[in-house]
């Protein structure tokens, strides 16, 4: 079956799929607000609170296994995110909720109750964030993080090992009935016998979510993700990623639309221009010369601490690019814009993937972000967007009251909730 064969048989696409990251990022490079850091639970309440009365689909909860030093510094703390969204559950009522557990480091019956859990106190709404973790090894008696390779091979028998545990009770009055099924999966990684001890909840299975675009990361995207969290700081990047993942969807023998595409959507929104600009730089004025030179080290292996800011950078001066990496998505963004580019140091050290973390960047006023968010998804470059508000809380505000309304009129986002689920609002059947 090829894409335009499947697209044919695909329903129409309703509507942008928008999500928002439970993170201060409208904070950013800036000492984090006080009452953060005293109340983490409230910070994570009340932005889903004010997420859900703008209608966005889910809240997604990002997640860390070790402490950098800068995080020692501001005393941030870092909830477990299935724990966290629990209380952000008994506290809404539609937005869906993302959390983040990793495939590297916990056990798939643990992993699979409480996902299962959380999938019950919010009545539908759970989904599940799989990473296979980049950092973290040292604290669960491991020396280092294996390579790439090895732990998505993980990551693929761990998530069907938790699917097989979601299926083995079923739900109560489902056409499989009370039936346990023992999983009795032995496998390179894991021995489970199961079944689980809790029920699938009616809603039906909980939807996958996936972080990561390097080749590993595509291919475990396209054989079982419903959408896939993807740094895409360009508009090439982005439509390169949903083309290939729509060609390995078919490949698998899924639906090309079945992995939507949602790269975070890093955005400084402000009444003028001028003063959405002044917001962006404010947010990276903190990051010196050094430190952005650091970071391009830390993503390439290269050392361009000794050329002037007006040189040109060029694929020549790049170490191999299959020598490990601390993350080979970033590496490979950064590689391909160095090599269709051949940038000046100057503008190569104010790119996203250096600044940030590759995400699209959108700066001016509410029209100019709605514009780019029209013209993105116009061009099959997206699906969706994750909302991470940048500059202000004023930003924020603007996105929530001003731009969503906007995005309901044009019909590209609903005007209000038509399902209570999480599955239904992604649209999947």
């Amino acid at each position: 079956m090829t894409v335009e064969e499947a697209d044919a048989d695909a329903p129409p696409k309703r509507h942008l799929v928008i999500g928002l990251s439970l993170t201060a990022t409208w904070l950013k490079g800036r000492s984090r607000a006080g009452d953060i850091t005293a109340n983490p639970v409230s910070f994570d309440v009340g932005l889903s609170q004010m997420a859900e009365r703008a209608g966005l689909d889910f809240v997604f909860k990002p997640d860390t296994l070790s402490v950098p030093p800068a995080a020692q510094a501001r005393g941030m703390a870092q909830l477990d995110p299935t724990i966290a969204l629990t209380a952000v559950a008994l506290q809404t009522e539609r937005i869906g909720l993302v959390t983040t557990v990793s495939t590297s480091f916990n056990p798939p019956f643990v992993t699979a109750r409480q996902l299962q859990s959380l999938h019950w106190v919010s009545n539908g709404r759970a989904g599940w964030n799989i990473v296979t973790s980049i950092e973290g090894a040292e604290n669960f008696g491991q020396q280092g993080m294996p390579d790439p390779a090895t732990r998505y091979r993980k990551a693929v028998e761990f998530t069907e090992t938790v699917r097989r545990l979601w299926r083995s009770h079923p739900a109560p009055g489902s056409a499989d009935g009370a039936e346990l099924q023992p999983v009795g999966h032995a496998g390179e990684f894991f021995q489970v016998r199961g079944p689980l001890n809790i029920p699938e909840h009616p809603a039906g299975e909980i939807p996958l979510f996936q972080a990561g675009a390097s080749d590993e990361g595509r291919g475990f995207a396209a054989s079982v993700a419903d959408a896939i969290f993807a740094a895409t700081p360009d508009m090439a990047a982005a439509r390169e990623l949903r083309a290939d993942l729509r060609r390995r969807a078919v490949d698998a023998s899924r639906a090309p639309d079945a992995v939507r595409v949602l790269p975070g959507l890093y955005f400084f929104i402000a009444r003028t221009r001028e003063e959405a600009w002044a917001l962006h730089r404010r947010a990276h004025e903190h990051l010196s010369r050094e430190t952005r030179l650091d970071k391009v080290r830390a993503i390439l292996g290269a050392d361009l601490s000794a050329m002037r800011d007006d040189e040109t950078v060029v694929p020549a001066m790049l170490p191999d690019g299959d020598q490990p990496v601390r993350s080979r998505t970033h590496a490979d963004l950064l590689r391909r814009y160095i090599a269709q580019n051949q940038p000046s140091l100057r503008v190569l050290l104010a790119r996203p993937e250096v600044v940030g973390s590759a995400h699209w960047v959108s700066v001016g006023t509410v029209d100019d972000v709605l514009a780019d968010i029209i013209r993105w998804f116009d061009a099959e470059a997206i699906d969706g967007f994750i909302a991470l508000p940048g500059g202000s809380t004023e930003s924020m505000r603007l996105f929530f009251d001003e731009l969503m309304p906007k995005l309901a009129t044009r019909k590209l986002f609903r005007a209000a909730y038509d399902s209570t689920t999480l599955r239904g609002h992604l649209g999947i059947v």
